[in-house]
């Protein structure tokens, strides 16, 4: 008899299928008179799982946090399939219902047996197993229990069974046995070895996991026979057969490729701990939709060796981000925060500061042809994207049809500095060198930005000259405001990139641009397409995308129009599906002048022009007629000396218009003439440089600092 009690101890303690661990904040000691609540097992559970929410509650997706072990959110007993508990009571507890913690009935059965066999034979009850899984006192060791764990498992299952119901100590328990490998809970089991929620877990697939808790890391074979045995005593449909298939296959797949994440980069970004739910600015919809319009271009794109992109969405008024889409799900390459060539679409910010500082009008004439600049390693010629020229255009012509020789012109006449400064007005931050390391090509953008730098950057235009941050956090504090650019030429930069008929010289009037509601767009596309930009607002959102190959290799004949401007397209439709973009009022200060051109070189037209610098008649006046000036430096110029270009070959270059028959005298020095450009060693201070006539008199002067 005594060898009989021994081994009722044994074997009511012997607690099969014990998960690895207890609910966080649940455990108590083996001498605890009391135990916890079902309250604080839930309260105390932790998911593996971290849950992105979007601006309105709605799940966007998880990130697993905890890689020790997979938790998927609590579930509760109505929201699992009454198969699986019908499976378990008759693998695990057939009179669930009728003891009270623990079986004696059973335990008594299996000690009498067990004294003929040399491997013994358990007999723990769901209630006791629960037990073990709340208490890590009571969790087996590698040479199973002590003699007081039994005891207390036993004591502890008695106390769960007198305070809790049934259906309580039931889905506790399913939520926190392990069934297979890393996966605990009913959660992260149906939906890991059958892609699905637990409500939707069928009888097979429930006997499949009954058969699981007495051995997770049984062999497949064992699994299914075990099953096969379950499906007979319950008198399922099921055939063996049919449950050997089901069970290799769940078995072959652990984990079972989930749906494609839509926002793993903002999950990465606002994650860091199981059982979270975060909200943030993504509208949910509004994500998947953009990710899946890229992926499907990025698909109609492959033959043309382009794999990658990213989009991003603003709300202009917040500066909250509504879509973050960093890569079309295919990598962990952060396509929005990564650094890449801005190409053209860094020409709105220049064209902006030369209207600002009022050296050009959107109507001025600019001189499109073959130009040449001597720098400090050579020359620097720049061509256009179809390597044509169109000889003299407007500025409107110009920046809507992306033309690069007046850009670079625009640049001379702006400065360097100046327009360097400028694009970190507007939050381009990652322009880290300094102006003399990009060059005149700055001007083309061959500066590396981000793709969220270059959308607010685009949103500051959108709201006329007044920057302010992003964020992901809803409901932020208001963020500081500032205003960057002038909103006069804000606006005018704005109507000219929603002109279509100005895009039409290189784009043609029927394009991806060309949206059926008021929207200012601008393409770019960096050295050797490798990178693929489309950038544009409406009165309500900036969308920013980007196409490429995050490996840096070229595309093949993939332009702005046909690379990024489709996601584009794509995006902006959908955001405006109820409601159309509408065109901004004009700010003060700006006007509506009639002009025309002599010679005709454009059409005549209604133009938008800082209020001041309006003219009826644009005339081309021959470089034979034109007023001496000179171009470069600029009035109140700084000009930084780079540290780390030799002293022996560092060189500023004079550049003037109409200089022939002048020449060039600096703080009262005669240097030489002026129908070229001049090279000269720069040297710390002020200056003031002059053109002279050839008899010694002062033309024109500007003054300039060197630091």
């Amino acid at each position: 008899m005594k060898l009989i009690a021994a081994s009722l101890l044994a074997l009511a303690g012997a607690a099969h299928g014990a998960g690895p661990g207890a609910a966080p904040g649940a455990a108590r000691g083996a001498d605890a008179s009391t135990v916890p609540t079902p309250e604080q097992v839930r309260a105390g559970y932790r998911s593996s799982e971290a849950e992105l929410l979007d601006r309105n509650g709605q799940p966007v997706q998880s990130l697993r946090i905890d890689m020790k072990v997979r938790r998927l959110p609590w579930v509760a007993l109505a929201d699992i399939s009454p198969s699986l508990p019908a499976a378990v009571l008759q693998a695990e507890d057939q009179r669930f219902y009728e003891h009270g913690g623990v079986d004696w009935s059973a335990a008594t059965k299996a000690a009498w047996d067990n004294l003929f066999r040399n491997r013994p034979r358990g007999a723990s009850t769901i209630t006791m197993q629960l037990a073990a899984q709340l208490d890590p006192h009571l969790q087996a060791s590698a040479k199973g229990r002590s003699w007081g764990q039994k005891w207390d498992q036993i004591k502890a299952a008695r106390e769960i069974d007198a305070s809790w119901t049934k259906p309580q100590i039931m889905e506790a328990y399913l939520n926190l046995v392990s069934f297979r490998g890393e996966l605990q809970g009913v959660g992260a089991a149906a939906r890991g070895l059958f892609g699905k929620a637990p409500s939707g877990l069928n009888l097979t697939e429930s006997m499949i996991l009954a058969s699981l808790l007495r051995g997770p890391g049984a062999a497949p074979k064992v699994v299914w026979q075990r099953a096969c045995a379950l499906s007979r005593e319950l008198k399922a449909p099921a055939t063996c057969s049919e449950i050997e298939l089901r069970t290799m296959i769940a078995m072959s797949r652990p984990l079972l490729a989930a749906d494609l994440p839509p926002a793993p980069q903002v999950a990465q970004q606002l994650l860091t701990s199981g059982g979270q739910s975060v909200r943030s600015t993504l509208d949910a919809d509004l994500q998947r939709y953009a990710q899946t319009a890229l992926r499907q271009q990025l698909m109609s794109l492959r033959a043309r060796n382009v794999n990658d992109g990213a989009v991003v969405v603003l709300d202009n008024a917040s500066g909250e981000i509504l879509a973050y889409v960093g890569n079309a799900g295919t990598g962990e390459v952060d396509g929005v925060a990564a650094l890449r060539q801005a190409g053209s679409t860094l020409k709105p910010f220049l064209y902006e500061l030369a209207l600002e500082r009022r050296l050009i009008t959107a109507a001025s004439v600019m001189d499109d042809t073959a130009i040449d600049i001597s720098t400090p390693t050579g020359l620097y010629i720049p061509q256009n994207y179809d390597k044509e020229f169109k000889g003299h255009v407007s500025v409107r012509t110009s920046l809507a049809s992306s033309l690069n020789v007046p850009a670079v012109r625009t640049l001379v006449m702006t400065g360097m500095d100046r327009f360097y400064e400028r694009l970190h007005d507007v939050g381009l931050n990652s322009l880290t060198e300094s102006p003399d390391y990009y060059g005149y090509s700055l001007a083309l953008g061959s500066a590396e930005v981000t793709l969220l730098e270059l959308s607010n950057a685009y949103r500051t235009l959108a709201n006329g000259g007044v920057y302010g941050p992003v964020t992901l956090a809803p409901h932020a504090a208001a963020a500081s405001t500032r205003r960057v650019l002038d909103g006069r030429a804000a606006f005018i930069i704005g109507d000219i990139l929603s002109d279509r008929a100005a895009r039409s010289l290189t784009f043609g009037l029927k394009n991806e641009l060309a949206t059926t509601f008021w929207s200012a767009v601008k393409t770019g596309t960096s050295k050797d397409m490798r990178d693929n930009w489309c950038m544009g607002y409406t009165d309500r959102y900036t969308v920013g995308v980007w196409v490429g190959n995050f490996d840096g290799q070229s595309m093949w004949d993939v332009s702005g129009v046909s690379g990024a401007a489709p996601v584009w397209r794509d995006v902006m439709d959908y955001l405006h599906r109820g409601q159309a973009g509408r065109a901004p009022q004009a700010p003060a200060g700006v006007v509506r002048q009639q002009i025309v051109y002599q010679p005709a070189l454009e059409s005549a037209r209604g133009e938008w022009f800082i209020a001041g610098t309006e003219s009826p008649v644009i005339a081309l006046v021959q470089e034979t007629q034109r007023a001496p000036k000179i171009l470069y430096p600029g009035e109140a110029s700084i000009i930084a000396i780079d540290p780390d270009i030799p002293d022996a070959i560092q060189r500023v270059f004079f550049q003037a218009q109409g200089g022939k028959g002048l020449s060039w005298r600096l703080d009262g020095a005669d240097l030489g003439q002026a129908n070229t450009d001049y090279a000269w060693r720069p040297v710390p201070g002020p200056h003031q440089l002059a053109l002279i006539d050839s008899n010694a008199q002062v033309v024109t002067t500007t003054r300039f600092h060197v630091r």
